[in-house]
């Protein structure tokens, strides 16, 4: 069975220019862009991904780092990510203690319980499987819903045809594109957003 397409196996040049012929008005704003610089973070594995959306989620760059870190620290000096194994023997008082909250503190354990039951997949098995039926486990997962998934093979895998109907910012680049006064439906985008594919994560 082939793997799913990613960002690493394609010409951007060739993507940019077969989204231009097909829309127009994404041409212009991919002329008026710098140049397109996804880089996948294709070398983590998923609940190390994961661990970082949910730790990231609703809160800024800068805080949600500052959390990060100190999580990070509660297991070495070097920064390195936890094994499942050790989050899950980690006091619930001791992740709340780096400034997580309890929902999130739920969320990493039950990420970490799920990668040891095989629910969350090695990122071997996780670049193999299909967008929708990866999407599908890692969204049975306590906080983590389809906008992290996404993410996390936009980003995390470099999948080439995602979009991400959920997140502001795609829809607030679709509404000044189209020159809209609100932002487009959900379902509309999607619609509209099959004249990208097969890279609608390059349109994102």
């Amino acid at each position: 069975m082939p793997r799913p397409q990613t960002l690493r196996s394609v010409d951007i040049r060739a993507v940019l220019a077969q989204l231009t012929a097909a829309d127009p008005a994404l041409g212009a704003v991919i002329a008026a862009s710098p140049p397109f610089g996804l880089v996948p973070r294709d070398r983590r594995s998923p609940f190390d991904e994961l661990m970082r959306a949910i730790v990231y989620q609703q809160l800024s760059g800068q805080a949600a780092g500052t959390i990060y870190r100190r999580f990070l620290a509660l297991y070495g000096p070097k920064g390195k990510s936890p094994l499942p194994e050790q989050v899950m023997a980690t006091p619930t008082d001791r992740m709340r203690g780096v400034g997580l909250s309890r929902a999130k503190t739920a969320a990493i354990q039950d990420l970490a319980a799920k990668t040891i039951a095989g629910v969350v997949p090695p990122l071997a098995e996780a670049k193999r499987v299909e967008d929708e039926p990866l999407i599908e486990r890692l969204v049975a997962m306590r906080g983590v819903g389809r906008w992290t998934a996404e993410m996390f093979l936009m980003f995390g895998l470099g999948r080439a045809d995602l979009l991400p109907v959920d997140d502001l910012g795609v829809r607030k680049g679709f509404m000044i594109m189209r020159g809209m006064r609100k932002l487009p439906a959900q379902e509309y985008l999607r619609r509209v957003g099959k004249r990208w594919a097969p890279y609608r994560t390059v349109a994102s």
